[in-house]
């Protein structure tokens, strides 16, 4: 079963100081390259796994979408939603990705943000979405980056007088469980090679759209100068898949860094 620190208090009090917490969607570091991937929402019905405060359903609803079902294993996640982000045609569920069962061909799109990193089984992933989508339904998700996650302790690597002199990757091709140390606190997450990500996709009845590596935005950049050193390693990885009408098919469209 995945981890639920967030609903440990301190833990989740510090997430709530973070700018995605506070400055919803576009307080986001990678807001600005995934707005442009997600599909028309259009009386569509969305899923939106690991929803958080919900930011990314009210944003679907704001956009057309007629209903959406949110979920997220944490219940401090669900009743900051609730009341940030209320609306009749939003549906919050606490509930664990492994315990999820939503039918078959329920829904147009699927969006995870964040989540999937936290997850043992990626192919549990991959097989359950796209049993979830309807055949033509898009998936769309951003995970920590696997360059990011490779060594586990997500930190640079600094010289004696305390200045960065690079971002350590080490056993990349080892793929598995990682400690990681967020907001202060020690949390498991699951390393996976990029070609982890794209094939088991390809694989699992798929047609790959688009892949970003988003960077820091110039605006961010004016606004923070210290953000220049994620100019030197990427975070973030954002996928957008579409649900294959015969599984065979392995398409790669567009792999680019933004």
């Amino acid at each position: 079963m995945t981890q639920n620190k967030y609903d440990d208090p301190a833990f989740f009090e510090k997430y709530s100081q973070m700018s995605r917490s506070k400055n919803g969607l576009e307080g986001a570091g990678e807001w600005h390259v995934l707005q442009r991937v997600l599909p028309d929402f259009t009386n569509k019905t969305v899923l939106d796994l690991g929803c958080g405060y919900g930011w990314h359903s009210i944003y679907a609803i704001e956009h057309g979408a007629k209903k959406v079902i949110a979920s997220d294993i944490s219940s401090k996640m669900i009743e900051t939603a609730r009341i940030k982000n209320n609306d009749p045609r939003i549906k919050y569920e606490c509930i664990s990705f492994e315990e999820s069962n939503f039918g078959e061909a329920v829904f147009d799109i699927v969006i995870c943000s964040l989540m999937i990193h936290y997850l043992p089984s990626y192919q549990d992933f991959v097989k359950k979405v796209n049993k979830w989508l309807k055949t033509g339904g898009y998936l769309v998700f951003n995970v920590e980056h696997p360059v990011f996650t490779a060594k586990g302790d997500q930190d640079w690597y600094y010289n004696e007088a305390g200045e960065i002199e690079h971002f350590p990757v080490d056993n990349y091709y080892l793929e598995g469980k990682r400690e990681a140390v967020f907001l202060g606190e020690k949390v498991i997450k699951y390393h996976r090679t990029l070609t982890t990500y794209l094939n088991e996709l390809l694989n699992g009845g798929f047609e790959i759209i688009q892949v970003k590596e988003p960077t820091v935005s110039s605006n961010a950049l004016i606004a923070h100068p210290e953000f220049k050193d994620e100019l030197r390693r990427p975070m973030m990885l954002i996928v957008s898949a579409r649900k294959n009408k015969h599984c065979q098919v392995k398409k790669l469209d567009t792999l680019s860094r933004v």
